[in-house]
């Protein structure tokens, strides 16, 4: 199974969280299937990729709740 998750990079004190397509089973710094977003919480900042978010819940993929709140917020999904 397929969800859409956050994937910490940044540095000390700076996080931004990349937000990927990656199997369940796969550790939070695992190789991911697809990078589909970018999420910067001090500045607020969201990046979209639209089609392929789209394109992994049309498959099937189950957003987290953090993710599926930013998917929400930016009007991805109802």
């Amino acid at each position: 199974m397929v969800k859409l998750r956050l994937k910490r990079c940044g540095r000390k004190q700076r996080a931004i969280y990349q937000i990927v397509a990656i199997d369940v089973r796969s550790r939070r710094e695992g190789r991911d299937l697809r990078k589909v977003g970018l999420y910067d919480p001090i500045n607020n900042q969201t990046y979209l990729n639209v089609p392929a978010i789209l394109y992994f819940i049309e498959k099937g993929a189950q957003p987290t709740e953090t993710v599926y709140d930013i998917l929400k917020k930016a009007e991805v999904i109802n």
